[in-house]
């Protein structure tokens, strides 16, 4: 070879080379254009096309949450989820020699722009899903779907899910699941125009598609909190007299309740003086006993009754807070210093039965 054609060669191979470099970068910059092939159609096979470089990079799907992630027991809430691609495109190999072939040189630069979208993700679908209990995934919320992820673009709004935290669920950090799954270009082969033999659109590519699955982790934690129950009730309820009911409440929570106030409420046949009494502090596992005077009306039923109850107290912010309602059961008994209505309405009939009889037979003998 002479000295001029080794110049032509080494100039040919970097034009090529400084070629590849720049479609590479237009292809980076234009990466979200979709891809020419449409999906409604099998790709055909390896036969009928031909492979120039084989590209490496996939796509890396992560989740954050937006917004707060700290909720309380028995809350119902919206965790944001957004999801980001972070694949890298770590560069591709040749496998295929064009050199002195103009027409495969320009499909193989084709096929090379083309292998610059391997790294993104097309119609992703996720769920959350809780491995416990306590926190309870509403399913109108869940199956959300994205078309596609492009490295570097978020999506223009959250995926939102519900979540319902149970009134028990203990304080503490939780882990919800988020299965993942999605498409992504695995592999991109130049037709040279051969799919009209198969019946196929004319398309100059044939890209060949593979599924990939993760799943995610999304933390929440469930704050601490005072919590109360009532754990002993003394006394009962009689008909038509003031009872003296006796009520001992425990902190079962983590926290400590200041200036707590016990509060009842009360409906008719019943009333009550004062509805309300403290319990002062109660530190987490204290309990602190409160009674009140309830009164009956004398033509009370004989059962049982459920008296609402909560407590206000303030909270480690130094806000009031409320408890849930918890009910206190007393038993109503009857009065022994009452006559009651069903005694009276038949001591009147049988005094009416006596008299008509009576009546009757003074007149028979007149």
């Amino acid at each position: 070879m002479s000295r001029t054609q080794h110049k032509t060669n080494n100039f040919r191979r970097q034009m090529v080379f400084l070629s590849l470099i720049s479609v590479i970068l237009l292809a980076t910059l234009f990466i979200g254009v979709t891809t020419a092939q449409s999906k409604e159609y099998i790709p055909p096979t390896y036969e009928y096309t031909t492979n120039y470089y084989r590209g490496y990079g996939v796509p890396d799907i992560h989740a954050s949450v937006v917004g707060d992630t700290y909720f309380d027991r028995g809350e119902t809430a919206n965790v944001n989820v957004i999801l980001s691609n972070r694949g890298i495109l770590h560069g591709f190999k040749s496998v295929t020699d064009v050199e002195g072939d103009k027409a495969k040189q320009a499909l193989a630069m084709k096929e090379l722009e083309y292998e610059t979208k391997r790294t993104i993700a097309y119609g992703i679908k996720a769920s959350l899903v809780s491995p416990n209990d306590y926190i309870e995934i509403e399913s109108s919320t869940n199956g959300q779907i994205l078309e596609k992820l492009v490295p570097g673009n978020l999506p223009l709004r959250p995926m939102t899910f519900t979540i319902e935290i149970s009134d028990n669920a203990p304080a503490g950090d939780y882990i919800l699941f988020l299965p993942v799954s999605y498409e992504y270009q695995e592999d991109v082969r130049m037709t040279g125009g051969r799919t009209i033999q198969l019946g196929l659109p004319d398309m100059d590519h044939a890209t060949y598609y593979n599924n990939s699955n993760i799943t995610l982790q999304i933390p929440i934690h469930v704050e601490k909190e005072a919590e109360f129950e009532v754990v002993d009730v003394d006394g009962e309820l009689v008909a038509g007299e003031e009872s003296l009911i006796e009520v001992t409440y425990r902190n079962v929570g983590e926290l400590t309740a200041e200036g707590a106030l016990a509060r009842v409420v009360v409906m008719d046949p019943l009333s009550i003086g004062s509805s309300t009494a403290s319990l002062g502090t109660l530190e987490p596992g204290e309990e602190h006993t409160v009674s009140f005077n309830v009164n009956s009306e004398v033509m009370a039923v004989v059962k049982e009754y459920a008296i609402d109850s909560e407590i206000r107290y303030i909270d480690e912010d130094g806000d009031y807070a409320f408890s849930d309602n918890m009910k206190i059961n007393v038993p109503m008994q009857s009065s022994d210093k009452w006559i009651g209505i069903t005694q009276i309405s038949l001591l009147l009939t049988l005094l009416i039965t006596i008299y008509l009889v009576v009546d009757s037979i003074r007149k028979k003998k007149k």
